[in-house]
């Protein structure tokens, strides 16, 4: 029951996130949340659908380690998805600078990913590899997705050329760091064992 609570209020958190602060700012956030908003930048994708396509491969090779934990990050993944794509009405309600959209969409986000992953769920994609990864080069995985999610933001850079996107940067810092906080080695034991 408290898995399903913080799949909810996780799932919730990146929706409003995502919704209310990332998308109305053009922000990229990192993992296939951020390659899927770069979709929609560049394409007009949605958001939530892109991030199930993207996840299906890296879901197949959870399977292969913890059946109950791609059980759950499925759920995770499917509800998430669901949000992001259901509360796209929260765009443009909150009319704020972008710096301060960075770090309160960061925060969401954050704290969205960080509860789920507390309870040995997980949200896509990247943040199941950065588990993955955790497990064979002993890591915190919220400092393992400010890594990688880094090298999803240049590559927006880079194709979308917009200077507003150092704030991208902002946001990812902020939500591993809060991932970071709400993990550690003990909360993802399930997984890594």
């Amino acid at each position: 029951m408290n898995k399903l609570i913080a799949i909810g209020c996780g799932s919730t958190l990146m929706g409003i996130g995502i919704n209310g602060f990332i998308l109305p700012q053009h922000i990229l956030n990192g993992g296939f949340i951020g390659l899927a908003l770069l979709l929609k930048y560049t394409a007009g994708f949605q958001v939530g659908m892109t991030i199930i396509c993207l996840s299906a491969p890296i879901f197949l090779m959870a399977l292969h380690y913890n059946k109950l934990y791609f059980f759950n990050s499925l759920m995770g993944m499917l509800l998430s998805s669901l949000l992001i794509d259901g509360m796209f009405p929260l765009q443009g309600l909150f009319h704020l600078p972008i710096w301060i959209s960075a770090c309160i969409g960061g925060t969401l986000i954050g704290t969205g990913v960080g509860v789920m992953m507390r309870y040995n769920t997980c949200v896509g994609g990247l943040d199941l590899l950065a588990l993955l990864m955790s497990k064979w080069f002993r890591f915190n995985p919220g400092l393992l997705m400010i890594i990688l999610d880094a090298i999803i933001i240049t590559t927006g850079m880079l194709v979308l050329k917009d200077p507003y996107l150092l704030f991208s940067f902002v946001t990812i810092l902020i939500a591993g760091f809060v991932t970071a906080l709400l993990t550690s080695y003990q909360s993802v034991n399930l997984f890594l064992s």
